[in-house]
């Protein structure tokens, strides 16, 4: 089964008619403005992003925490969590199906 990419359960029609409004209120000349500075703020919280994960990693190493067995650990987790979501999807699937 292919599954599409949700983006924040938007569709496109809905995404197309949230610019509508937003042209209508902030006028056509004011949305590159609004983009711009839409497009610094996530720029910024990237960057804070990236100084939280540079300051964790550089408070472990001082202490002595091997990084490399943390991202193991998360991505041991990531495994488990991906059989759960897939034991449940059959759950409900058996579940929808008899309903």
């Amino acid at each position: 089964m292919i599954q599409q990419p949700i983006f924040l359960f938007i569709s496109g029609a809905e995404i197309m008619f949230v610019l509508f409004i937003v042209v209508m209120v902030f006028g056509a000349d004011k949305v590159p403005e609004i983009a711009r500075g839409l497009g610094k703020g996530i720029k910024e919280i990237k960057n804070a992003t990236n100084d939280i994960k540079n300051e964790i990693t550089k408070t472990a190493d001082k202490s002595g925490i091997d990084t490399s067995s943390i991202s193991n650990v998360t991505k041991d987790v990531k495994e488990e969590l991906d059989k759960v979501k897939d034991d449940l999807k059959d759950f409900t699937g058996s579940v929808r199906r008899n309903m």
